[in-house]
């Protein structure tokens, strides 16, 4: 939400700023503001309503995950706790968001804090989507494979994977880390991204997401779940159950389809970002 936010206004600054011919520095760009102070008010209570709803709502799944662990131990759980935590991480930085909104998006909590919260939001990003591709694999793993009773070992072996995801999100999320900074322009702080000059920066910053966060993914959880489908399948017409066949089919439809609707818009904008810093690269003026 606050990469959304904070990503498409910066890219566009971004290309704004490595065109030298139009603006010779920063307190040349006219920054207007965005949208009416209701508006902006509007927001920021959203943003705190999702925040408040939101750590009530993973505290209450660590709970509950907590006591289904303890009695059983499970991969999927386990990603769920996961998943919960970059939820939680993620809420937590609402309330930064929601200030901000509120002034107009002019940032009050220094660069030190600037650097954090983009990077958590961006790394939430990441991790969610590496979490939930994970879970994909591991749905399909648990119900096609024929081995049994190494529950110890598959629990021992989903924390490095958890470990790994982790480190995958903070790797990706390096360049928000390095180059994000308050900025002042026209007066105003803003914290966002700035690239050194060259249109090829910002789009491999893009490129990078959209392949990171979306395509790939949307491949692996495509074709687990399709695999996954093509199994049960073919164990329902050994064992003539249709209607568990028609169950399967409907909850694979709807977990695909979720994933897609959920993120091809940002995805999409962002790739539209994308194709318009190629075109001022290579056909510039």
């Amino acid at each position: 939400m606050g990469e959304l936010l904070n990503h498409s206004g910066s890219g566009a600054l971004n290309m704004t700023l490595m065109d030298d011919d139009k603006f010779g520095s920063l307190e040349d760009i006219d920054v207007t503001a965005d949208g009416t102070p209701i508006l902006r008010i509007i927001i920021s209570v959203v943003y705190s309503i999702v925040c408040a709803v939101g750590l009530i709502g993973n505290l209450l799944v660590f709970f509950l995950m907590r006591l289904k662990q303890g009695r059983k131990k499970s991969s999927i759980n386990f990603f769920i706790i996961n998943l919960a935590m970059t939820d939680f991480q993620f809420v937590l930085t609402l309330p930064f968001w929601a200030v901000d909104t509120a002034l107009d998006f002019s940032w009050p909590f220094g660069d030190a804090m600037c650097k954090i919260i983009l990077s958590v939001t961006v790394m939430n990003m990441y991790a969610s989507v590496f979490f939930l591709t994970a879970m994909s694999v591991t749905r399909y793993w648990s119900v096609a494979s024929a081995l049994k009773n190494r529950s110890r070992q598959r629990s021992c072996s989903v924390k490095w994977v958890c470990a790994v995801l982790w480190v995958s999100a903070t790797i990706a999320t390096a360049p928000t880390t390095i180059f994000s900074s308050v900025t002042v322009v026209a007066g105003e702080k803003l914290c966002l991204i700035r690239f050194p000059e060259g249109h090829d920066w910002l789009a491999l910053y893009h490129l990078q997401k959209i392949i990171i966060a979306f395509v790939i993914p949307m491949l692996i959880v495509s074709v687990c779940y399709l695999m996954l489908l093509r199994f049960i399948r073919l164990r329902s017409m050994n064992n003539n159950h249709p209607k568990r066949r028609s169950r399967v089919t409907k909850s694979v439809t709807i977990v695909v389809l979720s994933f897609f609707l959920c993120w091809m818009p940002n995805h999409a904008i962002t790739f539209w970002g994308v194709l318009v810093a190629l075109e001022k690269w290579v056909l510039p003026g």
